[in-house]
């Protein structure tokens, strides 16, 4: 069983042709509120690549919460550990240029209500993959990374977006996925990184695949599909969210990588975040279209 503990937005999602240099007006074509958050994507895609999923956070009162949940809910997430506070749902401002590249702002709002102990101990157990983000508050993440680790299950952390890390959680940690900008932001080099982790450390390079950096410093590499981006809104998330589920359903790590380089690459096809996540289907049949 997968345990999401994480960010859950609405995206308000506008097209332009180009973003905007600091101080300039865009004109953009029609917005779109679609459902979002690094945790809620991540749910989803798990769930969409076949494993049981929990998901962990909080949402607003407001008419938002239900944009931001109904998805998740007809997909199979269980969201019985979702908690519904005060603060308004969080919300994400995202412009998608015409080349698929984007620009985005978020909002926390409900996000920094999140709160470990929202996950009872029955849900952390050897079976557990736990995955998380830092979307919200760092010291609840760390909390509840502890207390699995000392139920031994194995947690999957997503250094997105780039910021202070706990170095001395990182043994507590069995993989951290981030992108070549998220690491640098620890002011760690890569090898430094992986050797802190209990497994190793997964750096996603765009359109030059993935490079996974293990503990005892061998690597693996898995390349990207080849493909023309419509919108990389949502790519990492999936690329975590179905490296998460593989792993869960015990499939080897390098399988397991090749499936999410294929799932983000499909993710890349279509516009929004969880509405371009592909199922499992799609993405096995993706995974042979790599190159090698």
């Amino acid at each position: 069983m997968i345990v999401i503990f994480g960010s859950i937005n609405v995206d308000l999602v506008v097209p332009v042709p180009r973003l905007p240099r600091p101080g300039e007006t865009v004109l953009g074509g029609d917005y779109a509120l679609l459902p979002g958050g690094k945790g809620a994507n991540q749910a989803l895609a798990a769930r969409r690549a076949g494993a049981e999923v929990v998901l962990a956070g909080a949402v607003g009162t407001d008419p938002f919460a239900r944009t931001a949940l109904e998805l998740l809910r007809s997909a199979g997430v269980d969201t019985r550990l979702v908690r519904v506070v005060e603060q308004p749902t969080g919300c994400a401002a995202i412009m998608v240029s015409s080349d698929g590249e984007n620009a985005i702002a978020v909002a926390p709002g409900a996000n920094a209500s999140a709160r470990s102990d929202q996950v009872p101990d029955e849900f952390l157990s050897p079976g557990t993959t736990l995955v998380a983000q830092m979307e919200v508050p760092a010291n609840e993440t760390a909390l509840l990374i502890r207390r699995l680790r000392a139920r031994g299950g194995c947690s999957v952390l997503n250094l997105a977006p780039a910021l202070p890390l706990d170095v001395a959680l990182l043994g507590e940690i069995d993989l951290v996925v981030a992108n070549e900008g998220e690491v640098a932001a620890t002011g760690l080099d890569p090898e430094q990184v992986a050797r802190c982790l209990r497994q190793g450390l997964v750096v996603t390079r765009g359109a030059a695949g993935a490079l996974t950096i293990l503990r005892d410093g061998a690597r693996i590499e898995v390349p990207a599909l080849a493909i023309e981006p419509v919108d990389t809104t949502g790519a990492g998330d999936t690329f975590v969210g179905v490296l998460a589920a593989a792993l869960d359903l015990a499939s080897s790590l390098e399988t397991a990588l090749r499936r999410a380089s294929a799932a983000a690459g499909l993710a890349c096809l279509a516009r929004g975040a969880q509405t371009a996540i592909p199922d499992g289907a799609a993405i096995a049949a993706a995974v042979g279209r790599l190159s090698l």
